[in-house]
């Protein structure tokens, strides 16, 4: 990290943004020094991207003042912002599959040879020093369709830094990458901040923003909740600034009353599917929540898909309250009592050039109708009690639901299908890419709704959630299952992940 006498790479004074009458940032100072890894935490909806997307020159600042290296700096677009060395890598690709990585990099500022034609040996030169500079290997000419996310994500940074980008903003970076690829990335992160580069690191994730960056700044509704070294802060006090209270014990496994003879809602014998299944069995009692756990590739997503009527099972049996049931579409799985909460939420589990509205009310339609149309009273009111239940934060609900940040566009999805009151729930990742806040509230609904002698299969890749609300974990390896422990015999997530990756008996 550079001398904190010298100028910061960027800073950030009394920054305000108004939408119309909401004003989203409230005077906010941010400030990140040449060669730190500066964290940017906050719930959804706090004014984190807000806050890039100003310096980004997305959004015009409506008061306040930009520095960049000493200087004031007029950024009124995203090329001012280039142009004074601020990039930024997006959570979601950029990248054009059917292009070679040295066209990517250098799309739009195609390099051209001697007699002006776009020359893409010229292209995979530079692209070769640039991932030079970075310590990594990576092929220029190879098309990205062809490589597997953690390359994606190395040629989005060599994107920024084909463009002398100083100022590095990475939004949730390692969201889509598996554990080894975000180990590879934390060693470029530290390669760049070596040689002067600042890094800003947008993430919900605890352990990440603790093993990665310097200092930490929390932002909670439009405003600064926190500034600080994250070696002089822990966890907890870290959460508390983010949702402006104390986490309690939401994130701890809390022993819920249980029926142990309860009815089996679910039960999954040796069920296989062209989707990479193989065999895997499972049970789940009313008022049970199963955890799945799991490597990727193991068997999670694809069994949730089958569950949810999305893939057809080729072997094996589902029984649902004892009766064999066959699925061949969602529709049908939903008839049996049987929801699914995707794992991709906007690709999967909602229709974001609709309303709000029409969101949450679409597997409910048939109960709005007032003769052949729609009742628009009973729609306002199903909505209304929808979004004071689950405590949905939405200034219009005619509004697309593509303007909700991604915690309360998470919430529309729970909300819609727990209406519909099935009574086995197959939650696939159902709190990734949400804030802590939001994480505990998603929790408390899992918990509440299995207390209500429903049963619910949850699968997370976030151990600390799986462990706080399964009353036991079923691992999966391979397509199979590989064991199933009560909540009792697991001594916590360092215990589980051995397990999971083959590493513990």
């Amino acid at each position: 990290m550079s001398d904190i006498m010298t100028p910061p790479a960027v800073r950030m004074r009394s920054i305000v943004k108004k939408f119309g009458p909401v004003e989203v940032l409230k005077s906010v100072n941010f400030e990140i020094r040449h060669g730190e890894v500066h964290a940017l935490a906050g719930e959804n909806g706090a004014g984190k991207s807000t806050l890039m997307k100003v310096l980004q020159g997305v959004h015009q600042i409506t008061d306040g003042e930009i520095e960049v290296g000493g200087e004031l700096a007029m950024i009124r677009d995203t090329q001012d912002a280039e142009n004074y060395g601020i990039g930024m890598v997006f959570q979601e690709f950029s990248l054009v599959p059917s292009m070679t990585v040295a066209q990517n990099i250098f799309l739009n500022r195609e390099l051209r040879g001697k007699f002006g034609f776009v020359s893409d040996r010229l292209a995979e030169k530079e692209a070769e020093r640039i991932f030079q500079r970075m310590g990594v290997s990576v092929d220029p000419s190879a098309e990205v369709r062809n490589l597997g996310t953690g390359y994606w994500q190395l040629v989005e940074i060599a994107k920024a830094l084909a463009k002398n980008a100083k100022v590095l903003v990475m939004d949730e970076p390692t969201a889509s990458l598996a554990k080894h690829e975000v180990d590879h990335l934390f060693a470029l992160i530290e390669t760049l901040t070596a040689q002067g580069i600042a890094i800003v690191y947008i993430s919900h994730r605890m352990d990440e923003i603790r093993r990665v960056a310097d200092r930490i700044t929390v932002l909670r509704d439009g405003r600064v909740a926190m500034v600080e070294k994250v070696s002089e802060v822990d966890s907890a006090q870290i959460i508390e600034a983010i949702i402006g209270r104390g986490l309690g014990s939401q994130l701890v496994y809390q022993d819920r009353e249980r029926d142990y003879d309860a009815p089996i809602l679910l039960q999954v014998d040796h069920l296989s599917s062209g989707s990479g299944l193989s065999d895997v069995s499972l049970e789940t009692r009313a008022g049970e929540i199963v955890g799945l756990a799991g490597l990727m590739g193991s068997g999670r997503t694809e069994l949730a898909r089958v569950l949810g009527g999305i893939d057809r099972s080729t072997s094996g049996t589902v029984r649902i309250s004892g009766r064999e049931v066959g699925f061949s579409n969602p529709s049908q799985a939903h008839k049996e009592g049987v929801a699914l909460i995707p794992e991709d939420r906007r690709e999967q589990g909602l229709v974001l050039q609709h309303s709000v509205t029409d969101n949450l009310t679409l597997p409910m339609m048939h109960e709005l109708m007032s003769g052949p149309l729609l009742s628009p009273r009973k729609t306002r009111r199903m909505t209304d009690q929808l979004v004071h239940d689950y405590e949905i934060k939405v200034s219009d609900v005619d509004a697309p639901i593509s303007q909700l940040s991604g915690g309360n566009q998470q919430k529309v999805v729970i909300a819609k299908w727990m209406n519909t009151k099935p009574r086995v729930l197959v939650m696939d990742e159902p709190t990734s890419g949400v804030d802590i806040g939001t994480k505990t509230e998603i929790l408390e609904m899992v918990r509440t709704y299995a207390g209500e002698g429903n049963a619910v299969i949850f699968i997370s890749s976030e151990l600390p959630e799986l462990l706080a609300v399964s009353d036991r974990v079923v691992i999966l390896r391979d397509g199979q299952t590989f064991r199933t422990l009560e909540r009792s015999e697991i001594e916590g997530e360092e215990q589980l992940q051995l397990i999971i990756q083959g590493e513990a008996a």
